[in-house]
């Protein structure tokens, strides 16, 4: 009863609201309605012609080094430049794309993995009756909607929680919620709906009880966001488009118009950044589409232009999967600080983020400790107390940069817009900046239409609405079972190669090395807790895949799931790669040693390393510490003060126990701060007040030397596979 009450009391006082929000939806003629998006009309709108397979990375630099000229030549290979690639050349413009890294390497593929309208953007637009944030709103709810259709192999909807520990908050919330459904309107995924704190905890038993009154849940779409990236360049090269990653731009190309004496932009003088070969590539509209790095290629056009992006950086830590529920995202609607933090699962992990503070434009942004800790003390905020939130169990951590952008031609250049930009500058470079993942094909769309404008190209409309990606046209939800019976792979992989790749799993599983053994009979893992196999490797390489980092980030996610994983599969992705790319020795130490520093810096890896480090402290109780010495000189009989490799070896002889001398080396690795080859007491009593304080977890040694201890008196077996432990 007090429940309804409140619901009534909400619903009068926001009555003038709703009205708002239908009279916006009414006036609104900021996009036509898109309806049900049909696939077979959307092919048939597109006369272009489709290739089965895209060209080799080679046809492509070839192609861009030959051709005359073309209509449309875009900078950037994220998610908005891919999508300017794609609805170019589907209207038939002749059209390139250069990336000077790989497709997805910056903001596109370290976002919070959700197509989402905007929640907290649509309160801001009702609170401050802001036009423009629900045009923001309205659009990304109904390219949510298409890009769920144009690509179910790679999105899903996702069921998002938001906890009320208040009871007026919760026709607050629930106000706010059927908002956003009635925003989607056709288009809403599944109704929101109130449930009961006890059902609330049933579906999310890691949640906080005490004073929880219940909870809502609503709708949004998750994806994987640069193999997403990746299918829409894909798509683009297949009908036509010459896209190449590794092809940096130095400097733009000007000619003087005749007609008004004014110098035009007129493409591009770059370099193949894998063999230092310089070439210019000809274009009568050159687009600028480079996210944080916006305002770089802007300077190329023009020295004096005012700076209009404004960098924040977002960071996302993963944890693992038991944090959270398998098919069930959280939202902490207002943080301490009065952020937003989601915590959704994502291939059998969990990401918890976003952060958002100014930073510098970076290539290579790193995740900071203060930012991790910010995020771990928000979700302890909702967790039981039942459940340790431990910092050694931050699997992985990254630093996005979101390029906000101020409109420079808004009379108040100060203030950030949350929508796109689209510019023309005096000499016709077209620059697109701003706005958000969901939206990327409403982007391109307004950039090509703006860039027929300014440049007089002769296309016709846009025909990327219901146009499915790579991947997509004859994927279904039971395809991986195909891939069990006709090829003999493990189900788990079966279901992540059609996840992946879509219809075109086949492809992967018809290069699958045979296993020799009776189950599977195809699929060598690349680590034994992920189902990425070793056939992906070489297929990644077709797909434009050139370092050992493109691979562990962006064609396998190994790398924002678990930095340690992806460290192990490392030496045999390296060995794939040299044989499919005649890489020399030399090159292939060169690659494995870049991988292992993007996993240091850019994903988390050194924030490991600073958990445990010379001058860690050591805070055990007495007991623990006579505990522990007394384990330690079980391996370090000769009281010698330092374990080696040959301390270990010979306890796990005398317990019927054989490990390989390499993975002892790597085990007694994780734990030698100095490096000198041997663990000393001291760096093994940290170790373990590291692991008490929760700053470690997972550590093989600690796991095996406690093992060891019983198995002396009970003659167990000791497990020595890498933990699900984090950083």
């Amino acid at each position: 009863m007090a429940f309804q009450k409140a619901v009534k009391g909400t619903a009068l006082i926001g009555g003038g609201a709703i009205a708002t929000v239908f009279g916006l939806s009414q006036f609104s003629q900021y996009r036509n309605k898109h309806g049900t998006f049909v696939h077979a009309q959307a092919a048939e709108a597109v006369t272009v012609p489709i290739k089965n397979d895209f060209p080799t990375r080679e046809q492509q630099i070839l192609a861009l080094k030959t051709a005359s000229e073309f209509d449309v030549l875009v900078i950037g290979g994220g998610a908005t430049g891919c999508g300017c690639a794609l609805d170019a050349v589907t209207r038939g413009l002749k059209t390139a794309l250069l990336e000077r890294d790989d497709f997805s390497s910056g903001t596109s593929s370290r976002s919070t993995k959700l197509i989402h309208g905007g929640v907290r953007y649509l309160q801001k637009a009702i609170m401050k009756l802001d036009f423009e944030q629900y045009k923001m709103v309205k659009e990304a709810l109904e390219e949510r909607a298409n890009l769920l259709e144009i690509a179910p192999h790679l999105s899903a909807p996702l069921p998002i929680m938001l906890p009320v520990y208040k009871w007026w908050q919760l026709p607050y919330y629930w106000f706010g919620i059927k908002l956003y459904d009635m925003v989607a309107g056709s288009q809403c995924l599944k109704s929101s709906y109130v449930l009961s704190k006890s059902r609330a905890l049933e579906l999310f038993p890691m949640l906080r009880k005490d004073e929880l009154v219940g909870a809502i849940v609503y709708y949004d779409g998750q994806h994987n966001d640069a193999r997403m990236n990746l299918a829409i360049a894909l798509t683009a090269a297949r009908y036509g488009a010459a896209t190449a990653n590794y092809a940096e731009v130095l400097r733009l190309l000007k000619t003087t118009d005749p007609a008004s004496g004014k110098q035009r932009v007129c493409g591009v003088h770059c370099r193949d950044v894998l063999t230092g070969q310089e070439f210019d590539v000809k274009a009568k509209c050159v687009i600028n589409a480079t996210g944080p790095f916006t305002d770089s290629v802007r300077k190329m056009d023009d020295q004096e232009v005012p700076n209009i992006c404004q960098p924040s950086a977002g960071v996302h830590i993963v944890m693992p999967g038991y944090y959270s529920p398998d098919n069930m995202g959280l939202l902490d609607p207002a943080t301490s600080d009065g952020r937003v933090i989601f915590f959704v699962p994502w291939e059998k992990m969990t990401i918890a983020g976003t952060t958002d503070s100014p930073t510098d434009v970076t290539s290579h942004p790193i995740p900071t400790e203060e930012d991790i800790n910010f995020i771990l003390n928000e979700v302890r905020n909702y967790l039981s107390v039942d459940v340790e939130v431990r910092r050694g169990d931050v699997l992985a951590a990254w630093s996005g940069i979101r390029p906000l952008v101020t409109d420079p031609n808004s009379k108040d250049t100060q203030s950030i817009s949350r929508n796109h930009v689209v510019t023309i500058s005096d000499s016709g470079l077209v620059t697109i900046a701003g706005g958000k993942w969901t939206t990327y094909r409403a982007m391109a769309q307004d950039t090509i239409d703006a860039a027929i404008q300014a440049h007089d190209l002769k296309a016709g409309s846009s025909k990327t609405i219901g146009l499915q990606l790579q991947g997509a046209e004859d994927w279904s939800p039971t395809l991986y079972i195909r891939l069990v019976q006709d090829y003999g792979l493990e189900s788990e992989v079966a279901q992540h190669l059609a996840s992946t790749y879509g219809d075109k799993a086949f492809e992967v599983a018809k290069i699958a090395q045979v296993t020799g053994k009776r189950w599977p009979i195809v699929g060598k893992r690349l680590v034994s807790e992920f189902p990425y196999i070793e056939a992906e490797v070489v297929y990644g390489v077709k797909e434009y895949a050139r370092t050992a980092v493109d691979m562990i980030s962006r064609r396998t996610r190994l790398a924002f799931l678990n930095v340690q994983a992806a460290e192990e599969a490392l030496p045999r992705i390296v060995d794939i790669m040299a044989k499919e790319l005649n890489w020399t020795e030399q090159k292939k130490k060169e690659e494995f040693e870049a991988a292992k520093k993007f996993l240091y810096y850019e994903m988390g890896y050194k924030v490991k390393s600073d958990q445990l480090t010379d001058s860690s402290e050591i805070s055990l109780a007495p007991a623990d510490i006579e505990r522990y010495k007394k384990r330690f000189h079980m391996f370090d009989k000769d009281k010698k003060g330092f374990i080696t490799i040959l301390d270990v070896q010979r306890v796990l002889e005398s317990i019927s126990v054989q490990i390989a001398e390499n993975t002892l080396h790597d085990i007694l690795n994780e734990v030698d701060l100095n490096k000198n080859g041997q663990v000393e007491l001291n760096e093994f009593l940290q170790l373990m007040s590291a692991i008490q304080k929760g700053h470690v977890s997972g550590s093989r040694l600690a796991v095996l030397m406690k093992t060891a201890e019983e198995n002396l008196r009970q003659r167990g077996v000791i497990s020595v596979d890498r933990s699900g432990g984090g950083l």
